[in-house]
């Protein structure tokens, strides 16, 4: 029986009942025509110039290049583009090659590698670190390692797809989102049944921007002897007074006992760690399949080195990113969209309706503004939205411009809570 495409997601192709691989993705190439008759294949957008709050698009059918206004980075600080950083890349590469040429345990294990371990691990308190290739592998290839069929991972239901797959190997409870009494239910139901448990959050939550109430879920979680971890990516560099993330906002580094994050935003760069106990890291570096059996990451990395330290150095990317997310925030809310609870660089703006959302991301491309349309199984069908990621780079004369177009599309979606009253 064919899928409806009106009301498909990319989820409703992952496991056809009754068809076989070529079936499935012969009917999923449809479905993406179907998006892309209708201008809703906002998705793989081909970029001519380099991240920035204004990139060059070459849009679906077009031949010319488009200028838009680019919400859709997670480059924070933009320290993707900041010429210190990339001259310590560029010196990295000279002096090192474009490769390490092998797996940690056998030959890839460099001095640069060493360095950057110790410098994250410091800014974040902690002893030791390892290094991923990438944030996702950090998370599922962590937990996969250190959970198997006698534990428990608990989760609130908001975390990353990478943790989720992190989950693979053990057992799952999830609680709804940041609620503590369904947490604690669960940690005490789970008590004396399986031998490791685990309780892993996010510190900002990617869809709604929002913050896990770190100092009171690890009270709960080590009241009932369970381990902490924290997935911090969106934080690091953007909250907290010297941009320690949500961890440094709650002052929790003594109570976070595993923190994992992400060198693919704030800082530029690629690359993924985790932090923990001396031991514990340890293990993972001589028992974690992707971290050994994946080839090291390259020289470029002396970019992550720089870009830590400016963090420090440089305070005031931070202060003009926050500075970004309030005009923008404040002028979004004032024309009566539905922010939720951001609290961070991720703004989303709640549609709640499919269609509009996927044609509020062609209208916006079409007035110049690139944003994401996110919807099921991001979020809940009922939560569908456009959510933009604000850059220290940006204007507000190029905010101002994403504000009027809202304004617009408003006229024609009514998409704004002015419309609901």
């Amino acid at each position: 029986m064919k899928i409806n495409f009106q009301n498909a997601s990319f989820k409703d192709f992952e496991n056809v009942p009754g068809q076989d691989l070529y079936s499935t993705v012969n009917e999923f190439h449809e479905y993406l025509d179907f998006l892309r008759n209708n201008g809703h294949l906002n998705y793989r957008i081909e970029s001519t110039s380099p991240v920035g709050p204004e990139m060059d698009l070459l849009l679906p059918g077009d031949t010319e290049i488009t200028r838009s206004v680019c919400l859709v980075s997670n480059d924070y600080l933009g320290f993707s583009q900041h010429p210190k950083i990339k001259a310590a890349v560029i010196d990295g590469i000279s002096r090192f090659g474009t490769g390490s040429g092998a797996s940690p345990a056998i030959g890839g294990h460099f001095i640069y590698h060493k360095m950057l371990e110790e410098k994250i691990a410091a800014f974040y308190q902690k002893k030791e670190a390892i290094l991923y290739t990438t944030g996702y592998t950090a998370n599922s290839a962590t937990l996969q390692c250190l959970l198997h069929k006698e534990d428990l991972i608990i989760l609130d239901m908001a975390v990353h797809a990478s943790v989720y797959e992190g989950a693979l190997n053990t057992n799952v409870k999830t609680f709804l989102h940041n609620n503590l009494e369904m947490l604690e239910l669960v940690l005490k139901n789970a008590q004396d049944k399986y031998r490791t448990k685990m309780v892993v959050i996010d510190g900002v939550y990617s869809q709604d921007g929002d913050l896990a109430p770190i100092n009171e879920i690890a009270d709960l979680t080590h009241k009932y002897g369970a381990i902490l971890v924290v997935d911090d990516a969106h934080g690091i560099g953007v909250i907290g007074k010297t941009g320690r993330g949500v961890i440094e906002l709650d002052n929790a580094f003594s109570k976070v006992d595993i923190i994992t994050g992400t060198f693919s935003k704030a800082l530029g760069n690629i690359g993924g760690y985790v932090l923990g106990e001396p031991n514990l890291i340890e293990y993972l570096k001589y028992q974690s399949k992707q971290h050994l059996f994946s080839t090291t990451a390259t020289p470029a990395i002396f970019g992550i080195l720089r870009a830590i330290e400016l963090v420090d150095e440089e305070p005031e990317w931070r202060s003009k990113l926050w500075a970004n997310i309030n005009y923008l925030k404040n002028g979004l809310i004032s024309a009566g969209f539905d922010l939720g609870t951001t609290a961070s660089a991720v703004i989303p703006v709640k549609i709640g309706d499919i269609p509009k959302t996927l044609e509020a991301g062609r209208l916006l491309l079409k007035a110049g503004i690139y944003t994401n349309p996110i919807m099921y199984p991001a979020v809940s069908k009922k939560n569908a939205r456009i959510r933009m990621n604000v850059m220290a780079t940006h204007t507000f004369e190029q905010l101002g411009k994403v504000l009027e177009a809202f304004k617009l599309i408003d006229q024609k979606l009514k998409i704004s809570n002015n419309h609901n009253s």
